[in-house]
């Protein structure tokens, strides 16, 4: 095949995956997605949002045309690619539920955290891993759609599922060997679990050689071992004898839920001096509740709660 003829394949195989929402003719449409992956980085809004440990994390805000791209891409392209059973995030039926489940009632629970997990995925993971089986072209065009400035943004459509075709070697590399010493295994996102009877020292020493592989290292100051005596939480749920959001967050809905059918909504935001409004604050209650729910679904307390709700 000739080199034009090898250009005009590539373009139609572009066009059929209908990356504009417009309908656009051959030429104009691979003008303008060169001109966007060419400058990719105009096409994001950055904010930040506050984390538990009181740090900030930036998000990457695709814009109208750039985010519609990027959802093609996830549907067309990606989502067909098979990831590992021990990825517990980021697709259909993925759930903190499912991950925490696979902990449950376990003598000793080790967490690890992938240091700087999205800002360490760059331009060559998902050439190498994600996009190898489009020719060259299509195979760079197609990565810095995905990319800013060298690495997977956060709160891109395509970034999530692009995290676990990266991860998918280490996942069952890692997976097998655990299978091996019983040792239950599981990844949500950059968090790595692992339950079983076993010495954590010997985990994170093959945990580090297997991320080192791939470019990536543990977080040090993020190794956190649990024995059973003590509340084991696996991604936010309690996995001691059954997984279950902490009593302390339970509680906090369980005072809320007293106060407002005491005083009514209004009284008890005034009262806490909340400068929520009562339709905003009953939709974070209620997410509140559902949560516990997806967690435990049988919480004869909590469906209580959901009813109630529904009153105000």
């Amino acid at each position: 095949m000739e080199e034009k003829e090898i250009q005009t394949a590539n373009e139609e195989f572009l066009l059929s995956l209908s990356l504009f929402k417009d309908k656009l003719d051959i030429k104009e449409y691979m003008k303008r997605l060169y001109a966007i992956s060419n400058q990719v980085e105009d096409n994001y809004f950055l904010y930040k949002i506050p984390k538990k440990s009181g740090e900030t994390r930036t998000i990457y805000a695709p814009n109208y045309t750039l985010k519609y791209i990027q959802k093609q891409i996830l549907e067309k392209l990606l989502k067909e690619r098979y990831i590992s059973k021990y990825a517990k995030a980021y697709y259909s039926g993925a759930s903190l539920k499912n991950n925490a489940l696979e902990h449950v009632n376990k003598p000793l629970v080790l967490k690890l955290d992938i240091e700087n997990f999205f800002e360490n995925i760059t331009f060559y993971h998902v050439y190498e891993n994600v996009f190898y089986i489009f020719p060259e072209n299509i195979r760079v065009l197609l990565t810095n759609l995905c990319l800013y400035k060298n690495h997977l943004p956060q709160g891109a459509p395509t970034s999530p599922y692009i995290v676990n075709i990266i991860m998918r070697g280490f996942d069952e590399e890692i997976g097998k060997w655990c299978l091996k010493k019983n040792i239950s295994y599981t990844r949500y996102s950059d968090d790595l679990t692992f339950s079983g009877n076993f010495e954590p020292a010997e985990v994170i020493r093959k945990v580090k050689e297997e991320l080192f592989k791939n470019h990536f290292k543990i977080n040090k100051k993020k190794i956190h071992v649990i024995k059973n005596h003590a509340q084991q939480r696996v991604t936010g749920v309690v996995v001691n004898e059954k997984a279950q959001v902490s009593k302390s967050y339970r509680k906090e809905i369980r005072k809320e839920m007293y106060y407002i059918k005491k005083y009514g909504i209004k009284s008890h935001l005034e009262k806490t001096h909340s400068n929520k409004i009562p339709k905003d604050y009953l939709k974070s209650l209620a997410g509140r509740i559902n949560y516990v729910l997806m967690i435990n679904n049988d919480d004869v307390e909590f469906l209580k709660y959901k009813q109630e709700l529904k009153k105000f």
